[in-house]
């Protein structure tokens, strides 16, 4: 097995020789194509912004994530319209309409969208939603499923309003109930879905829906209009009229080298907005993107605080968040006292930090447990947690309490800590231009050890010492340090931090059954991923899954049955997942004996190799170091006829893969090494990373074969 060697870091550029890869370089960040946000009026009292006005979204996916537009959400209240009601409020369709079975403009298009409508009145706590939507072929029939979430007890949906239309005009009202699904149930909050499906709809039909919606309360979050949708939109308008509210700035992205570019928000004398746009191209959906918040199209608003540029403005949130963070944090009686407690006099400053970090991984973390009602809490005599010390002494708190607790506890020991908040990057990228403190999420640690930074994720349960969850990796968000906002990425993983060794013994019979052992051994964010996985599950739960995961790994024929971990809660160390394969494998042909050459990889999916173009950026989340080490023992009477050839294909600076095979007696090992060290790459490379999985898929696909030796003959 090929030994790791450090590559060139992605954040210094140092080098050093590394034994798989070669020179690393570091990874290409594709900067956000927002443009500078528009002041609109004189400072006023302005409410808080809200991340997303549609809140709503077909379900082409198996579900919906609370990400995805949930901050604008509604609750039951149907009206089914009649017929007669529904041709007073829809458009008659054109004759062009209802013949269309190609658009010029989509070609290849499974639908398009004819007329998207979003109106938003704030005096009247009323927002409309109205669809015309062409189906151009089975797949396009998709969309007539729907699927609107809303928070329960707090918003009402006044009516639904639908129809299909059929390519000779025909007529079908939505008259049918929808569904109201629970998504999320947390104390004092709950989401739940509509579902609703459109009548009788088939490939040239029309699809036709107005949403009315009503909020019996005042609004505190501001809209971000989506522009993008899943297919091509012919035309578009938006309407946004604030009311009382009406002092704030937007930040537009509407693309560009496209007629729709030439599009612009107008603010009328009523300080009301509007957008009226053509020939929208569909959202980008290619695999393996980076989060689209600052890719896709779409107009954010958000309060007017009386500052004229972003960095005056993240400089006024770094005032005021670093002292709520200095008093929380405060190193008081209590905090010095468990720190005396933790660490000793003479420990290095590299000890305590680190004795620091295992005293408050041990606390419940209630971002992996059920939190406490307010009910048990009263009962258990537990105050709302308001400072580090209410964490130390409940023992338990939420990530960022524990994160918090973290930095006053090593303040406590004279360590130099400083408090970062980041941007989830499984969520979105953080764009400067996007005033509002709504779109950082998390809270992660610096630590300063002898003029060297060290990031630390104490927040996440489980993750290791020096180590972020991958989601806060490459991950751009505030360093609060007193009146100044720093803008910081953090560090981005290496593939030698991110390892999955998969090791198999298998025994073969001559019939083709296969039966053995598989060992997978996991470091970095797979090993992270288990972990805290199995604290939010219970043991069934995670054998399930683990099994399924193992699906994507074992050959047609062969299953998995997972038994155990090892190293499940000390996460200092790898984590090893012991799985019983049994099956059938393989196919003969007179005197032959063919086996995939590659265990692992015979049903694999391999990414970037369908697709030839592409012009989004790439983000693989993570590098990784992947290794297969698979014993074939051979069935008696048989030899190796031919085995996987060696193979050694490198992307210069970026990823290489090493096969390498080996006879010995009656068995065959086979050794598969892919190694990538990037982990965002610009459009620009993708000819270059599309070329070098076409290799890893065609390498793949080797045999192994095998030869049934002849039967000696007797005297």
């Amino acid at each position: 097995m090929n030994t790791l060697s450090t590559p060139r870091s992605p954040m210094n550029g140092t080098t050093n020789s590394a034994a798989i890869l070669g020179d690393l370089v570091k990874p290409v960040i594709p900067s956000a194509t927002t443009n500078s946000p528009v002041i609109l009026s004189e400072a006023q009292p302005a409410p808080s912004d809200r991340s997303s006005s549609l809140g709503w979204e077909r379900s082409r996916k198996p579900a919906l994530s609370l990400s995805e537009g949930t901050c604008f959400c509604f609750c039951l209240l149907l009206a089914l319209a009649t017929p007669a009601i529904l041709r007073a409020q829809f458009q008659p369709p054109t004759e062009e309409e209802l013949k269309m079975t190609a658009d010029p403009k989509a070609p290849g298009a499974a639908a398009v969208y004819l007329y998207y409508e979003d109106i938003t009145d704030y005096p009247n706590h009323s927002y409309s939603y109205y669809e015309r939507i062409k189906v151009l072929t089975e797949k396009g029939k998709d969309l007539a499923t729907v699927s609107i979430p809303y928070e329960h007890g707090v918003d009402k949906l006044t009516n639904i309003d639908g129809r299909t239309i059929h390519a000779d005009g025909t007529v079908v009202a939505l008259t049918a109930k929808p569904d109201d699904l629970m998504d999320v149930k947390t104390k004092g909050f709950q989401m739940n879905s509509i579902v609703f499906t459109l009548p009788s709809v088939e490939a040239g039909s029309i699809l036709e829906f107005r949403l009315k919606f009503r909020r019996d309360q005042d609004f505190t979050l501001l809209p971000t209009w989506k522009i993008q949708k899943p297919y091509f939109v012919h035309k578009a308008h938006y309407y946004f009229l604030p009311g009382n509210f009406s002092n704030m700035l937007y930040a537009v992205n509407l693309g560009s080298d496209t007629s729709a570019s030439g599009a612009k928000v107008i603010q009328d004398k009523k300080d009301a907005f509007t957008l009226d746009i053509n020939d929208v191209p569909p959202e980008p959906d290619d695999d393996w993107m980076p989060p689209l918040n600052n890719l896709s199209w779409h107009v954010q608003f958000f309060p007017n605080t009386g500052v004229t540029t972003a960095q005056a403005y993240w400089d006024n949130i770094a005032e005021s968040w670093s002292a709520w963070v200095k008093d929380f944090t405060k190193p008081t009686g209590q905090i010095k006292q468990a720190v005396a407690g933790i660490v000793a006099p003479n420990d290095s400053e590299e000890i305590k930090a680190k004795k620091i970090y295992t005293a408050v991984m041990k606390l419940e973390n209630t971002a992996f447990t059920r939190e406490k009602s307010k009910a048990e809490r009263k009962k258990e005599k537990l105050k709302d947690i308001k400072k580090a010390e209410d964490v130390w002494k409940q023992q338990a708190g939420s990530d960022d309490d524990i994160a918090l607790l973290y930095v006053a506890l090593a303040r406590a020991a004279d360590l130099n800590v400083s408090a970062m908040k980041v941007v989830d990057r499984n969520r979105a990228m953080f764009d400067r231009t996007y005033l509002s403190t709504y779109q950082l999420d998390d809270i992660i640690v610096i630590l300063n050890l002898g003029g060297k930074e060290l990031y630390l994720d104490p927040g996440q349960k489980m993750c290791p010492f020096g180590s972020l969850h991958w989601k806060h990796s490459w991950a751009t968000g505030l360093k609060f340090a007193g009146k100044t906002a720093v803008y910081v990425t953090t560090p981005g993983i290496t593939y030698k931090d991110s390892q999955v060794k998969r090791v198999a013994e298998l025994d073969i019979d001559e019939a083709g059954s296969v039966k053995g052992i598989v060992r997978f051994i996991m470091t970095g964010p797979e090993a992270l991923y288990w972990r805290q996985l199995a604290l939010e599950n219970d043991e069934e739960e995670v054998k399930k899954q683990f099994n399924e995961s193992m699906r994507a790994y074992l050959p047609e024929g062969v299953q998995a049955d997972f038994d155990h971990f090892l190293g499940l809660s000390d996460y200092e160390l790898y984590l090893m997942g012991i799985v019983n394969v049994s099956g059938n494998i393989g196919s003969t042909t007179g005197k032959h004996f063919f086996l995939p050459g590659l265990f692992f990889e015979s049903r694999a999916k391999h990414p970037f190799v369908a697709q030839d173009k592409r012009i989004i950026p790439i983000d693989v989340h993570y590098p990784e170091f992947d290794q297969d080490e698979v014993t074939y023992n051979l069935p008696p009477g048989f030899t190796v006829e031919s085995a996987p050839q060696d193979t050694s294909n490198t992307w210069p600076d970026h990823a290489t893969l090493k096969i390498h095979s080996t006879a010995k007696g009656g068995s065959v090992t086979v050794l598969r090494n892919l190694a990538y060290n990037f982990t965002l790459l610009d459009p620009k490379e993708y000819p270059n990373l599309h070329d070098f999985y076409l290799k890893v898929a065609a390498a793949d696909q080797a045999q192994l074969v095998l030869t049934r030796a002849p039967v000696a003959k007797g005297n």
